[in-house]
């Protein structure tokens, strides 16, 4: 008699790449993983579910190659890189991180700002250089308090943002689909006119056709050449080949960046300037992120596969 499958009973989900350690472990001995790559027919005839690691493409073409799909399940709070065209004409949930990571992001984007304003990182490569004692002080860089904030998408991460920017004496403005009954800070219909009223403008909003480049040049000259643009949201928001052009001309004073367009890539003309501070997509990762990740994604297919509701769903 062959002895059956450990696995044997256990609920099916299909993943596009392999599941980082920490998901690997906390969600070992609950569900059948089956990599998309590796699916043979009668895994994909089984499959209900499926669990994006990451930005990893969840694809119109992978959703037809599963008939029995029910949801998916993200990692991330964004989900631009769920066909959920795909998944709205089957009737699929889709999941998110929620609010998981909204608190690490605004820090970080707190981080960027004053560290674009007070330039932190390129004082602290001319103490590195030696060139403190050889030239002298680092040229004076402006204060971060009283600034005129815009913030582009008030959700989860850009309330934060707000609250902690207001702490510093800054004055906020925010732009946003429609205006927040609730906020008390002023709203912009267009983020043109919210950048001509703002020292620095801080992306935090969702990667849409909507809001894809919505900051082109046109909004980067009503920000100023004093004025700094921070993203902490999608490298999409952000007309990137403009960018560096108005980076380089004088059109912008600065920029703090987390995300960008094609990443991993970044434009190496960014890399010399001290004017700008890079990051690599890490404002959402600390261990306190990734724990509460994995809580939301066990809840969101315990949920699922016992037939409560879930946990932080996607309005499609």
């Amino acid at each position: 008699m062959v002895a059956p499958s450990p696995d044997a009973g256990k609920p099916l989900v299909i993943l596009p790449r392999p599941l980082y350690p920490e998901f690997a472990a906390a969600l070992d001995g609950r569900f059948r993983f089956v990599l998309a790559a590796d699916a043979d027919e009668g895994n994909a005839a089984e499959a209900r579910a499926v669990l994006v690691p990451a930005l990893t493409p969840v694809s119109a073409d992978l959703v037809a190659r599963l008939p029995k799909l029910e949801i998916v399940v993200a990692t991330s709070t964004g989900v631009d890189h769920i066909d959920l065209d795909a998944c709205r004409r089957r009737g699929i949930s889709v999941t998110n991180a929620g609010e998981v990571f909204a608190p690490d992001v605004a820090d970080y984007a707190v981080g960027l700002v004053v560290a674009v304003l007070r330039r932190v990182a390129a004082a602290e490569a001319y103490l590195r250089r030696g060139r403190w004692v050889a030239d002298g002080d680092y040229p004076l860089a402006t204060k971060v308090s009283g600034k005129r904030v815009g913030i582009v998408g008030l959700g989860s991460i850009g309330g934060l943002v707000a609250r902690r920017l207001a702490a510093f004496g800054c004055v906020i403005a925010y732009n946003s689909r429609s205006p927040k009954a609730s906020a008390p800070y002023k709203f912009y219909p267009s983020v043109r006119e919210l950048a001509a009223e703002s020292d620095v403008l801080v992306l935090s909003c969702a990667l849409t056709e909507e809001t894809r480049r919505m900051v082109g040049r046109e909004v980067m000259e009503a920000l100023g050449k004093g004025g700094v643009l921070v993203n902490v949201g999608r490298g999409g928001l952000v007309d990137e080949a403009e960018l560096v052009r108005c980076l380089r001309e004088g059109v912008l004073g600065g920029a703090g960046l987390d995300v960008y367009e094609n990443e991993p890539e970044v434009p190496p003309e960014l890399w010399g300037m001290d004017n700008v501070v890079l990051s690599d997509h890490r404002a959402v990762i600390t261990p306190e992120s990734i724990q509460g990740v994995v809580d939301v994604v066990k809840a969101n297919l315990d949920a699922f596969f016992s037939g409560k509701p879930l946990v932080s769903q996607v309005q499609l």
